[in-house]
């Protein structure tokens, strides 16, 4: 187990990643989707304060940090034309059924449930963006997640007692940016394509 601190080490990693990310956003380079980063600004955060209110120490740091840092990417879609990813129903409908997940938060308002359904809400966040990364990768930069998904990584290491409040988000949030990179690192909805011919 690693010292606490070594959270920080993953939010600072996270940070470079992103901000490489935003960088290609701004240059048209790659095109993140909008509905997904949008609601990565949401349900990170509703998280944070369900961590906040089962006691997670300083780990829940990573959980707000993955809430914030996405806002900027979203801003940076609307700077250069070529960084907005055309919305399609499907991904509108990941959206409302994402929010769901957050209303059903606000409902039931219990600490661990608030936990799971932000979890629920960003994974289905992430749909849009693995089904555009499946079928064109190249509008999108592999790396960046590979770093993102270190943040929870640090953190899982750093856990001292293992509760679902403690390590819910962060293993979620290792292996699904994992999931991304590894989509458009290696090309996959391409390689399937190529295979079924």
């Amino acid at each position: 187990m690693l010292n606490e601190n070594f959270v920080f080490v993953g939010i600072a990693i996270n940070a470079i990643g992103l901000s490489s990310y935003l960088i290609d956003t701004l240059r048209g380079k790659i095109q993140p989707n909008r509905v997904s980063f949008a609601l990565w600004c949401l349900a990170p955060l509703i998280a944070f304060f369900a961590q906040i209110k089962q006691g997670v120490g300083v780990q829940s740091l990573m959980t707000l940090s993955v809430g914030l840092f996405p806002i900027a990417v979203f801003l940076g879609t609307f700077v250069n034309k070529k960084a907005y990813w055309k919305l399609t129903k499907f991904d509108l409908s990941c959206g409302v059924l994402s929010l769901a997940g957050l209303v059903l938060w606000q409902i039931t308002q219990v600490g661990n449930f608030a936990i799971f359904f932000s979890i629920l809400s960003d994974g289905l966040a992430y749909v849009p963006t693995l089904v555009k990364s499946f079928k064109f990768p190249e509008t999108e930069s592999a790396w960046p997640w590979a770093t993102v998904s270190t943040n929870g990584l640090f953190t899982l290491l750093t856990i001292k007692t293992w509760s679902f409040a403690n390590f819910g988000f962060p293993l979620y949030f290792l292996i699904i940016n994992f999931i991304v990179f590894a989509v458009v690192q290696f090309k996959i909805g391409k390689r399937m394509a190529k295979a079924s011919l």
